[in-house]
């Protein structure tokens, strides 16, 4: 089909993720097209959060009965039922995929799914991918990330899986290779090893999950280096196929086996597969399409968010800005004035990493914020040293509160340990909301003896340090 035969649409979202939660009440009556190459729900609810998490809370049961004696409780874990794992997690979300993809192919009325690889050809025009040419008043790009593989796994001819497909294994491996020192990778790790599968890491830096704090990413190097083998500072020099798997070779000549092989070594955006230039859309020097705080691209009438122009890999990011660009579609986005527009607010984005143990952190790292040049005050509090964490018998917990030293300001927070994503959210409010770590310390009742007094305690440590 021709530019000149293009069917015209109101509204053109490229990506059925985040970018599909745009399409509330308000768009009733439009004519829209969503453009989906893979399966309709994107990342998170298929290969990415919500199946992850799943794992992650069957791994942390299994854990916490492998770890039960030193209660006295004598438990032991009979059988790993992996195939009924993957049944759990995939029975539930393949029918939500399933349900929403038809919701918006047959029962959304005014819309149109559009199932290929979407490419521009021209200004707010795009190749469906299904022979089909469409143009639009106004274009979402939410298409996402795609994992990295590197050269010498792609080329190698050896079986290998990234987070696409490792959770939908026919059988459990005895042993698995992980490359890569990154959230995915520390994910994995933690969810495979509860299960009882032997795991090795390789990663090039000289720490793991290395974009953390620095007493965050040497307290979980520390741990993981006690439970797997970690080969740290060395890069991949060639990937073998073996009669039990697979063997990696390392640049100082060095091998890992394993049965399996993951490749976690992070995400690319997927802007540089929409041909964007015929449309007027930039791309970063990291390959992101480039928006301003109102998530507008370099052409008018076009926005993006999510994984494809977010330096944040992170669905509540994504869905944050979702709601941003459903605002500003609602306005007259390109009119001059920006007074009625609505913001994308990135200051306080907290991030969690699901492995063993849990880890979660918001603002400023301790390195950032002194380089940053700020006056800081610093307290590191652990787990046992609360009354919640001693019953725990926990030994590897803690809670880093960073503050500017004259105005009590939180600048950032970081903790490694049991339910760190929920002990998290209070500081992430506070900061949100300006409130100092004084007032949120001594301003409100701390249950005793909960969990959260790590926080409190933590808090009170930095305003005397």
């Amino acid at each position: 089909m021709s530019v000149a035969e293009a069917e015209h649409f109101e509204l053109a979202i490229i990506g059925s993720g985040s970018g599909n939660t745009i399409l509330t009440k308000q768009f009733a009556g439009k004519k829209v097209a969503i453009l989906e190459q893979g399966t309709f729900g994107g990342t998170c609810i298929n290969v990415g959060c919500i199946p992850t998490k799943m794992f992650v809370y069957a791994a942390e049961v299994a854990r916490t009965v492998r770890h039960a004696s030193k209660f006295g409780v004598d438990a032991h874990v009979d059988k790993i039922r992996w195939s009924d794992i993957v049944d759990r997690v995939f029975g539930r979300i393949d029918p939500i995929s399933a349900d929403a993809e038809d919701f918006r192919r047959s029962r959304t009325p005014g819309t149109t799914l559009f199932s290929g690889h979407a490419e521009f050809v021209g200004p707010r025009t795009i190749d469906t991918g299904t022979g089909r040419v469409i143009t639009a008043d106004q274009v979402v790009i939410a298409a996402g990330s795609r994992a990295n593989v590197p050269a010498e796994v792609a080329s190698s001819g050896v079986e290998f899986h990234t987070s696409d497909d490792i959770m939908r294994l026919p059988e459990l491996p005895e042993s698995l290779v992980i490359i890569g020192g990154g959230y995915i990778a520390a994910e994995f790790a933690g969810i495979f090893s509860a299960l009882g599968v032997s795991i090795s890491i390789v990663a090039r830096g000289e720490k793991l999950l290395r974009h953390l704090d620095q007493d965050i990413s040497e307290q979980f190097t520390t741990l993981a280096q006690a439970k797997w083998d970690v080969h740290l500072g060395r890069t991949l020099a060639a990937v073998h196929k073996t009669e039990s798997g697979v063997s990696v070779e390392l640049d100082d000549g060095s091998r890992v086996d394993g049965s399996a092989l993951l490749v976690a070594v992070g995400r690319t955006p997927n802007g540089d597969r929409l041909n964007v230039a015929a449309t007027g859309v930039e791309l970063d020097n990291d390959g992101r399409v480039v928006v301003d705080e109102f998530q507008r691209t370099t052409a008018d009438g076009i926005f993006a968010l999510g994984d494809v122009s977010s330096p944040y890999l992170l669905k509540h990011v994504a869905n944050h800005e979702a709601r941003v660009v459903r605002d500003n579609l609602l306005r007259n986005a390109w009119s001059g004035s920006t007074d009625e527009l609505v913001r994308t607010d990135h200051r306080f984005v907290p991030a969690a990493v699901f492995t063993d143990p849990q880890i979660a952190d918001v603002g400023l790292t301790e390195e950032d914020a002194r380089a940053a040049g700020h006056d800081v005050a610093v307290h590191v509090h652990t787990y046992a040293d609360v009354a919640y964490g001693w019953a725990m018998e926990d030994e590897e917990g803690l809670c880093k509160i960073i503050l500017e030293r004259g105005t009590k300001r939180i600048l950032g927070a970081h903790i490694i340990g049991a339910q760190a994503s929920t002990l998290l959210q209070p500081i992430v409010q506070a900061m949100q909301f300006g409130l100092d770590a004084r007032t949120m310390a001594r301003g409100q009742y701390w249950i005793h003896p909960g969990l959260p007094e790590v926080v409190e305690n933590a808090l009170l440590g930095a305003l005397r340090a």
